[in-house]
């Protein structure tokens, strides 16, 4: 068996060979009258009324015998076996024929037909080249076990897999189907707020002050104006901008960049969608959350619900709506409600929970949130009340100062969105803006800096707004029945093979 050097050099004595006979093997003219897909759907059509077609495509397998060849022929549509004789195709044709290899790209023109062993086939005129591989195709194996086809290669190797993802989605046409419900997934949401009126905008990825989530960012320099820029890790401070500019509904779909660890759930480079409503608030995010999501279940399933993992998900209305406070002390008796930070902490050293560097209560209260009780949130949950400490953009609750009109969305316990009703104070965002400044000087690196110019847009005044953010790659994950944030990206960030 040849190893892969020897192959590829095969592979170019063939490619010297298709231009000693003339023949440029990378042209730059295509045609195609017809997609495969549509040769398979009119199958019963095109036998009764034959009719000349163009088909192109990659060989994904081929074989010959002395002068009579066979090879199967596939486009994102769907795969179609070329019979191509020396008779039909002529001396010339049959000689790019025995050139072609597994992977090449070719274009062919003839008339659909039945062989002699009842395979519907592309009966070939001619043959052209229309790219030659130099390197092979990983070949995929398959195996009978117990009634079930079983497909086993180099290619189920998952770190493999992400790095040459163009690769996987030749050999793995699920994962193909995955990207294909991802471009649906955001096409239905541009649907749902065009029609509401939303207006679609674009905001800066390069900020010379970054803000609008607790996150660490990207650093780069730009040397003509000679200052540092960050790459944004939320669009909100811009998009509030727009509100205060007289847009009352703006939505952006777009990258979000955040310099923090990396796990199943997080890719440093993702994702979001965030609206913002005028004269809406967390409530009306709610009613459009909902919207959102169960329009992309029913237009991708038929349903109103799907199966993830061992649960089956139920998206008809009304979804649960739980205060975190609530949440907390069913699962440990706790009431959190009086932010009580002596009592925070005794129960953290009760119950040998660790304690998090930074200990103020709304950090501890989040802490014991995601410690115990995220995880069982497996039907969609409107989690509200968050401690006003770790939600700095959000309104004051009227019962309860200390806590925020603020939700998560959690379904199969994991967050998908994020809402408030908008702080439009500019007094009082101007001291949250502080307090989190003074931190990032203290040393928090996750903490925002204090950007006086989206303070200066409020004191113009911004309406009563909702807002929302709902992360598209784990929107992905969970109607794709996928665990992991890299199976739904199609190129994540991986570590330096060396």
């Amino acid at each position: 068996m040849h190893n892969e050097s020897q192959i590829i050099k095969l592979k170019k004595e063939k490619l010297n060979k298709i231009r000693e006979l003339g023949i440029d093997p990378y042209p730059k003219r295509t045609q195609r009258t017809h997609k495969i897909k549509y040769l398979l759907v009119n199958k019963e059509t095109f036998l009764e009324t034959p009719e000349d077609v163009i088909i192109v495509g990659r060989i994904v397998a081929m074989r010959r015998h002395g002068k009579i060849g066979f090879a199967d022929l596939e486009d994102m549509s769907g795969k179609i076996q070329l019979y191509v004789r020396f008779d039909k195709v002529g001396p010339d044709d049959y000689d790019v024929y025995k050139l072609c290899d597994l992977g090449d790209f070719i274009q062919t023109q003839g008339n659909p037909m039945i062989t002699e062993r009842g395979e519907y086939s592309i009966l070939s005129r001619n043959i052209k080249m229309l790219t030659k591989t130099l390197r092979p195709i990983p070949t995929v194996k398959e195996k009978i076990v117990e009634g079930k086809t079983i497909r086993y290669d180099q290619f189920s190797d998952i770190e493999l897999r992400y790095r040459r993802r163009y690769l996987d989605l030749l050999l793995n046409p699920d994962i193909k189907t995955t990207f294909v419900k991802r471009a649906q997934i955001i096409s239905i949401i541009r649907e749902i707020l065009d029609k509401n009126e939303y207006v679609e905008v674009e905001t800066p990825i390069l900020q010379p002050i970054y803000g609008g989530a607790y996150a660490r960012p990207f650093v780069t320099h730009h040397n003509t104006l000679d200052i540092d820029l960050y790459l944004r890790i939320a669009t909100e401070l811009y998009l509030k901008r727009l509100i205060v500019g007289g847009f009352e509904k703006v939505y952006e779909i777009g990258k979000d960049f955040r310099n923090e660890g990396m796990d199943r759930r997080h890719n440093p480079e993702f994702t979001m969608l965030e609206l913002y409503e005028a004269y809406g608030d967390y409530h009306s995010m709610m009613e459009i959350t909902e919207e959102i999501i169960i329009t992309i279940v029913q237009r991708l399933t038929g349903k109103d619900r799907i199966k993830y993992g061992d649960h089956e998900i139920s998206f008809k209305k009304p979804w649960a709506r739980r205060s975190m406070i609530e949440l907390i002390k069913e699962q440990t008796g706790l009431d959190v409600s009086d932010c009580n930070i002596d009592k925070l902490l005794s129960y953290f050293k009760d119950n040998k929970l660790e304690i998090p560097e930074e200990t103020t209560p709304g950090v501890l209260i989040i802490e014991l949130f995601e410690h115990f009780v995220e995880d069982r949130l497996i039907q969609p949950t409107f989690v509200t009340d968050f401690p006003k400490e770790v939600s700095p953009l959000a309104k004051s609750k009227s019962n309860n100062p200390q806590f925020v009109e603020r939700f998560e969305l959690f379904i199969a316990g994991q967050e998908i969105g994020n809402a408030f009703s908008e702080l439009n104070d500019p007094l009082e965002q101007e001291n949250r803006l502080r307090i989190q400044a003074d931190m990032r000087e203290d040393g928090d690196v996750e903490a925002s800096p204090m950007d006086e110019d989206f303070l200066l847009a409020i004191e113009y005044g911004m309406p009563p707004t909702g807002g929302l953010g709902i992360g598209i790659d784990r929107l992905t994950m969970l109607l794709t029945n996928n665990t992991s944030i890299k199976e739904v990206i199609l190129f994540p960030q991986m570590k330096p093979e060396n």
